[in-house]
């Protein structure tokens, strides 16, 4: 692996490698995941044109958000680190007819590989879960086209976010399973805002995204103590 791809912890790819097999089961681990898709894909939505845009999932996972993209009608590709994960994400597309393009690639490689390529890219739930966040929004700074559009989602690092997304979650509902978070690793907004200024991009928005366990939905909340969205802008 090269310094460019080196942007990972080996433990975090195995952890959720782990919950491939269950990940497009809507009652399975990643249950909180998939009522966070919708108002994800809609904050995109309402702020980027999908129809046949060049779209980079990031951190696709088993590509839950990338499908969803693409059936909006993007053209989409979708990089992840895990190896199983990315198998049952193309196993899943072959069952749904959904066509994305999954790669096995460090983001800071393919920006090496196609930079200014995509018209918006999608980061969701990632940052926290890499050693350098920032050199992944610099990677995803150098992959817009002039223009474009980045979105990310993540956890503030608060005493609430703490409460309910690990303690809440992890150990008392059981959502997710114990381990998924570190809370050394969330971000507060200002941290995030100050990344993107360094990598060139001008942050349009930040939102609140609520989830709600006792009806198994999410929302978008102006309260951005726990979970956030945020979209920061190329200039043109």
């Amino acid at each position: 692996m090269s310094a460019a791809s080196g942007n990972f912890s080996q433990a975090e790819l195995d952890k959720f490698d782990e919950l491939a097999q269950r990940w497009w089961d809507p009652q399975g681990p990643q249950k909180a995941l998939h009522a966070l898709n919708p108002p994800r894909l809609a904050y995109v939505a309402e702020r980027a044109s999908l129809r046949d845009a060049a779209v980079l999932d990031v951190g696709c996972g088993g590509g839950l958000l990338s499908e969803a993209l693409a059936r909006a009608g993007a053209r989409v590709t979708a990089i992840d680190l895990a190896p199983n994960l990315l198998k049952v994400a193309r196993l899943h597309g072959l069952e749904s007819g959904v066509k994305v393009a999954y790669r096995e690639v460090a983001v800071e490689r393919l920006a090496e590989e196609a930079p200014a390529a995509f018209d918006a890219i999608t980061c969701m739930e990632m940052l926290e879960h890499v050693p350098d966040p920032a050199a992944v929004v610099r990677a995803c700074a150098t992959l817009l086209k002039p223009g474009g559009q980045l979105f990310l989602s993540t956890l503030n690092r608060t005493p609430a976010a703490f409460a309910l997304a690990i303690v809440g979650a992890e150990y008392v509902a059981r959502l997710l399973p114990r381990g998924t978070h570190q809370y050394r690793d969330f971000i507060r907004p200002s941290e995030l805002a100050g990344w993107l200024r360094e990598a060139g991009l001008a942050l349009e928005d930040v939102s609140g995204l609520a989830y709600e366990p006792w009806r198994n939905s999410a929302r978008l909340v102006a309260r951005t103590d726990v979970n956030y969205l945020a979209c920061a802008r190329k200039p043109a």
